[in-house]
């Protein structure tokens, strides 16, 4: 059932990233909603699981990107491994800790890619950091943000517990 649930997931997100989000794009910077989702199964889920749909994630949604396909895979399978990991060893995930996690991957993540991609002349790293990595990244830690509380507040999730709930 789970595996059904993954399958479903990553086709979803493929079409939501190749279709609609083209047209929701807030100063021409797409949110990574593959990464938010990958760490969301990590951190419910497990590492193995959350490296596994990432891998499977990152692989389907390269297919249909010109990104790269080792960048894309690695990027999203070591996000869900390591929210994984940090899920297992808290007690507790407060909204604070899911959206700095989330602000640190998206920019490990651009920082991979921008390495897989190799710049151009005109091109160098302060000014993607400035214009593309930190505004998606933010963008990211939004979106996990309301990801977070959509869980929480329809589903009471114990991992997602806060000190105030228990």
């Amino acid at each position: 059932m789970r595996v059904l649930l993954y399958i479903v997931l990553i086709a979803g997100l493929v079409v939501l990233h190749t279709t609609l989000l083209p047209h929701l794009s807030v100063w021409d910077i797409k949110p990574d909603v593959g990464l938010v989702a990958v760490c969301f199964v990590g951190l419910l889920a497990g590492e193995l699981e959350g490296l596994l749909v990432g891998l499977f994630l990152g692989w389907a949604m390269s297919l249909f990107s010109a990104g790269d396909l080792a960048a894309s895979m690695t990027v999203k399978g070591g996000a869900g491994f390591l929210a994984g990991l940090a899920g297992r060893q808290m007690a507790q995930v407060t909204p604070i800790l899911l959206v700095s996690g989330l602000l640190v991957a998206s920019i490990g993540g651009g920082f991979v890619t921008m390495w897989a991609a190799k710049l151009s002349e005109q091109q160098n790293i302060w000014w993607v950091l400035q214009t593309i990595i930190l505004p998606q990244a933010c963008l990211d830690a939004v979106i996990g943000g309301i990801g977070y509380w959509l869980l929480w507040s329809r589903f009471h999730l114990d991992r997602l517990a806060t000190e105030q709930e228990l």
